[in-house]
């Protein structure tokens, strides 16, 4: 898949913020250009094997554009960029030197579960939003 064109988003597909975060990138990617699989797909594990990358667990967002690949805070401030609307103004957090970035990242990742709850399966997407699915 050209990753130019359309961005992968990897997500944690049992997770209610990480899916609700997919809406929302939904309904503000008008040129439908992201492309989306959970963490744990064959699809998901394919590209992280592609790339040579290994997550030990399931709680770090990550995209794969332009034949690279980012993860977490990297990640969510470039998904951000691309936007419709103001969204892309919060890719300026990209001159906080990471550590710092992904230190925030992480203590949101920790918690997600416990403050969003999480599905017993993957999502499953609704007919019109199928296609944008590996």
């Amino acid at each position: 898949m050209d990753t130019t064109k359309h961005p992968i988003l990897l997500f944690d597909g049992v997770c209610n913020l990480c899916n609700s975060s997919v809406q929302f990138i939904i309904e503000r990617d008008p040129e439908a250009r992201f492309r989306f699989a959970s963490l744990q797909s064959e699809e998901g594990q394919g590209l992280l094997h592609t790339f040579g990358a290994r997550l030990p667990d399931l709680s770090s967002v990550v995209l794969v554009q332009d034949g690279k690949l980012y993860a977490r805070s990297e990640a969510a401030l470039r998904v951000a960029r691309q936007l419709k609307g103001g969204w892309a103004l919060l890719y300026a957090f990209i001159v906080v030197p990471r550590p710092i970035r992904d230190a925030i990242y992480n203590w949101i990742a920790r918690n997600r579960y416990r403050w969003f709850g999480k599905k017993e399966a993957c999502m499953i997407p609704s007919p019109d939003i199928q296609s944008r699915f590996l």
